[in-house]
């Protein structure tokens, strides 16, 4: 069994207990087997031996992804997952080696967060996502549902009405009820079923306007979808095409590093300068279950650094791609 595979299996066992320890030893694997990584690396005259902490790893930039092949070594890819975006827009392309691999490792980070999915429901308004094809967020929350063992369906393009039947039955069942939302679909549910009551409902809000609604910062959302659904807080997923790994908001927007997931910010004006200390930045990603493409991704970005690497999304960067996963704009 070769490294991806080895360190593959460790993440799902038991996962890393020494973070910066497996980030630098992927990262060291990296560099010498990841040709597309490997080249950029050389481009800005680095030396492989010379990284010892976090701090001083090269984040490969995000648009490669759309513009190469990036893997860390040679396989088939058995599901290729794409960015959301116009026809007029080239897609981020993330190849997989094994889904089920994304799937249990989605799975184990969800339900460190919520506990487990079996015996509860999860229901989901991704209609942009579902349509479009090849969304890793699709895939992962098919996986949950499948997870849970509900009989009811849990997909929903617009029959908002149906939604809420599913929903209430799993409620007068008992049962725990996770929905997860683009955050167009999740505002227009609001409007068409205002004042429903929801209590109880874990509301997920995945990031994404599609270019249908006008940008919102997140904390004007939340109060609107708290207002109409009756509930305390609106949770968040931060994850995206590029990444294997999520993270959760359980409410304010500030999300809690997993136990494969860290986030590092950088200078705005100077990408090369990042801190793992609490700040504001451009967002790099630290994703360790990235390991047959790149773990060490500099996003488009922008968000808030906390002292106990929890951290908050602010926006995007100017001029960067309009997707699906975060629309939400200071």
């Amino acid at each position: 069994m070769g490294f991806p595979a080895e360190y593959k299996k460790d993440l799902l066992q038991k996962g890393p207990a020494d973070f910066q320890a497996a980030a630098l030893a992927l990262f060291q694997y990296q560099a010498s087997h990841n040709p597309v990584y490997q080249a950029y690396l050389k481009y800005l005259k680095k030396e492989v031996s010379q990284i010892k902490e976090l701090h001083q790893i090269p984040f490969l930039p995000i648009e490669f992804f759309k513009t190469h092949t990036v893997q860390s070594h040679p396989f088939t890819p058995q599901v290729i997952f794409k960015s959301s975006g116009t026809t007029l827009q080239q897609r981020s392309q993330h190849l997989v080696e094994n889904p089920d691999f994304y799937k249990q490792h989605a799975q184990a980070l969800f339900e460190e967060t919520y506990g487990p999915l079996k015996g509860n429901v999860v229901l989901a308004l991704l209609p942009s996502y579902f349509e479009q094809g090849d969304s890793s967020l699709v895939m992962m929350v098919d996986h949950f549902i499948q997870a849970t063992g509900q009989t009811e369906p849990g997909f929903y393009l617009r029959n908002h009405a149906e939604l809420l039947q599913a929903l209430n039955l799993a409620k007068a069942a008992g049962q725990k009820v996770y929905l997860f939302g683009v955050t167009y679909a999740l505002l227009d549910l609001a409007e068409e079923q205002g004042n429903q009551e929801f209590s109880g409902v874990t509301i997920f809000e995945t990031g994404g306007m599609k270019g249908r609604r006008r940008e919102m910062v997140r904390q004007e959302l939340h109060q609107i979808l708290t207002a109409a659904f009756g509930v305390e807080t609106i949770h968040s997923e931060y994850g995206m095409t590029e990444l294997l790994s999520q993270a959760y908001s359980t409410g304010e927007g500030i999300f809690q590093p997993s136990r494969t997931l860290r986030v590092l910010v950088r200078d705005v004006n100077d990408p090369f300068s990042i801190s793992s200390e609490s700040g504001s930045g451009g967002v790099n990603v630290i994703d360790l279950a990235n390991v047959d493409s790149c773990a060490f991704i500099e996003t488009k970005d922008l968000g808030k650094l906390y002292s106990d690497g929890s951290f908050k999304i602010m926006g995007r960067f100017d001029n960067s791609d309009i997707r699906g996963c975060n629309l939400l704009v200071v």
